[in-house]
């Protein structure tokens, strides 16, 4: 009995009749999270978690069918148990756990173990087969505490303050940029969101969550009021004509993908902090062996280190999955 599918239209259910974040039209949509490479345009009714709402409606049109959930609420659809958990991922995004006949499947989306703050915490739920993202699935990438790493952003902002220079901070508009203003020290200035930040600040704050509020960049701000500055932007502004007005400036790029030697430097960024809403090599070990899941599936990232990983040493039965999801893009374009 196989309660997942993987077809052309993505993952499948065919108990229930409903696919997990399809990337082509269906009719039955189940959103693990709102970021484009799983949340698609064309779906005739998703569903999703409340705090994803707004977000999707921003990104989709507010015409799209939606049906929202809270973490642990229970749906049953011809005989399959339908819940989402805490994926620890973004705000409002989900585990979903499929229950039909005494097996259980649970499909992570995207996720990590650290509390960043703003999002609920990834929550490991017992199961027998798990689909896990392995995006940074490589010995390599092991995360510093977030602590450490908005000591290192701050102390950079106030040094940046102190030369009398602005900083720009690049960095995903949903999920990411709401982690970093929420643990910016205000105390050395001023912050600014870029349009789509802003915009989606408001639609997070609509739906509950609790993202500190900002300023948006708009024409009728003096330049002189930019002095010492932070401007939270997304990857597609750099290099814009829309940073000129931040002159003098230092930029500064927000990636798990800063980890690798040189990342920064092809991006020609001032400075590159490892800051990433993913799980490291050691999270996600500790997230799939808390499952105790006895088959493991693999997307986008490194699966074939990663699953190997998980054969020869944790013993445990790993099969790639062929996906368009794409995690946390190395050419760190805006999801």
């Amino acid at each position: 009995m196989n309660l997942l599918e993987l077809t052309p239209s993505g993952l499948y259910c065919p108990q229930a009749d409903i696919f997990i974040d399809p990337w082509r039209p269906v009719d039955k949509a189940v959103i693990t999270h709102a970021h484009s490479d799983h949340a698609r345009w064309g779906m005739k009714h998703y569903l999703s978690h409340h705090h994803s709402a707004e977000v999707m409606k921003l990104r989709l049109g507010q015409e799209i069918s939606l049906e929202t959930m809270d973490y642990e609420e229970s749906l049953e659809i011809n005989g399959v148990i339908l819940s989402l958990h805490p994926a620890g991922h973004i705000p409002g995004s989900a585990q979903v756990r499929l229950e039909y006949k005494g097996k259980t499947v649970v499909i992570s989306g995207d996720y990590k173990t650290e509390d960043d703050g703003l999002s609920q915490p990834f929550e490991p739920i017992k199961c027998h087969e798990f689909v896990s993202e392995c995006t940074f699935g490589m010995p390599i990438y092991k995360w510093q505490s977030q602590k450490e790493i908005f000591t290192s952003i701050n102390a950079w902002w106030k040094q940046n303050s102190s030369l009398g220079r602005n900083s720009v901070l690049f960095a995903y508009s949903l999920g990411k940029a709401q982690r970093i203003i929420n643990h910016l020290d205000l105390s050395i200035g001023e912050v600014f969101a870029h349009g789509a930040i802003w915009n989606t600040n408001q639609a997070l704050l609509a739906n509950g969550v609790k993202v500190t509020e900002i300023p948006k960049v708009n024409q009728e701000i003096p330049k002189s009021r930019f002095r010492g500055t932070m401007i939270i932007a997304p990857p597609s502004a750099m290099g814009s004509q829309w940073m000129k007005q931040f002159s003098p400036y230092q930029t500064g790029i927000c990636s798990g993908w800063m980890n690798i030697r040189g990342a920064r430097r092809r991006r020609a960024a001032d400075a590159g902090f490892v800051l990433s809403d993913h799980a490291d090599w050691e999270g996600l070990i500790s997230a799939i062996k808390a499952t105790e899941a006895e088959k493991v599936y693999l997307t986008h990232g490194s699966t074939a280190v990663f699953g190997r990983y998980l054969e020869e040493v944790e013993k445990i039965h790993a099969v790639e999955l062929k996906t368009l999801f794409e995690g946390e893009n190395s050419n760190l374009e805006d999801s």
